[in-house]
């Protein structure tokens, strides 16, 4: 393991052969900078578009993932699979995960309500709306559910603070029976504000929680405010059971330029993480099996393993 003065040396100071323009294929990523500290795996949000058209199988989804671009670990999200949701679905996805040799990694769960509503009777449902993805989670071999923390938008910083705490603590006891964490992703209201984010991890105050930070999601521009996604990301690093590793656009020499990626990086190195960075393009000039590509590339790059 290179030390911190090491990794930022060799992160921050490309060489003429690493901004060398080359071929991508799915199974021949550019080499490594530094010795790899991470895994990488595929969120499946990186090919929303030919999911929900149905040019990709959803179901097939660990096979695109490990025949297409050399990636052996996957991150589901449940809206693909919310109509007509089974246990056979299940049981498909893992029989093809189990074939490929994929692991799979946590699903990331929206659309089941808020953790913080103040409705009590709505704040149950949300709950109770996350218990099947535990079942799947468990099924599949993850380690974790990702969730959102969503509280009433009109309400105040700390009231919402409470009501997601709550609500979150409540769903983490759960979990516990499942031998499964229940994560955050910043993703929206408070929660792409780092600091109300960590503040709420303290609140839960549980062993299953933590944070899935995601370079692209501080602030809510939506909502017509921005977080500094440096700051957020330093702010949600000791909470990490995961990262995820958001892409928009890349110049010439591969290198991700909305953003400093390699800053972004080592903020993650630097806090002790050692888990899964997941690539997660969410770019629109370049197709999606590109960009996913490139992410991978700049990932190994920086020290992931396939």
């Amino acid at each position: 393991m290179p030390s911190r003065r090491t990794f930022v040396k060799s992160a921050l100071g490309l060489g003429a052969a690493a901004l060398a323009p080359r071929a991508l294929t799915a199974a021949d990523p550019v080499s490594p900078e530094v010795a790899p500290w991470f895994d990488i795996s595929l969120a499946q949000w990186s090919l929303q578009r030919d999911f929900w058209s149905g040019a990709r199988d959803k179901l097939r989804f660990a096979a695109i993932a490990k025949n297409d671009f050399g990636i052996s670990a996957v991150e589901y999200v449940n809206q693909f699979y919310l109509e007509g949701f089974s246990p056979k679905i299940t049981a498909e996805l893992k029989r093809v995960a189990d074939g490929e040799g994929v692991h799979s990694v946590l699903i990331m769960c929206d659309r089941c309500g808020r953790l913080g509503d103040p409705d009590p009777a709505a704040q149950q449902a949300s709950i109770d709306a996350h218990l099947p993805w535990l079942e799947a989670a468990r099924t599949l071999g993850c380690h974790a559910i990702r969730v959102n923390a969503f509280s009433d938008a009109s309400e105040s910083y700390g009231t919402q603070l409470d009501r997601t705490a709550d609500g979150l603590r409540r769903l983490c006891e759960i979990g516990d029976t499942y031998d499964l964490s229940v994560i955050v992703e910043p993703h929206g209201g408070l929660s792409s504000n780092g600091a109300w984010l960590a503040a709420l991890m303290d609140l839960v105050a549980h062993p299953r929680v933590g944070t899935l930070p995601d370079f692209g999601n501080y602030g809510d521009h939506r909502a017509g405010w921005t977080y500094d996604r440096y700051l957020g990301t330093t702010q949600s690093m000791p909470y990490a059971k995961g990262v995820s590793g958001k892409t928009f656009h890349f110049d010439a020499s591969g290198e991700e330029d909305t953003m400093d990626f390699r800053r972004l990086i080592e903020i993650v190195h630097a806090s002790g993480f050692s888990g899964y960075i997941d690539v997660e393009y969410e770019g629109d000039e370049i197709d999606a099996a590109t960009g996913i590509r490139l992410t991978r590339d700049l990932l190994v790059k920086l020290g992931g393993r396939l």
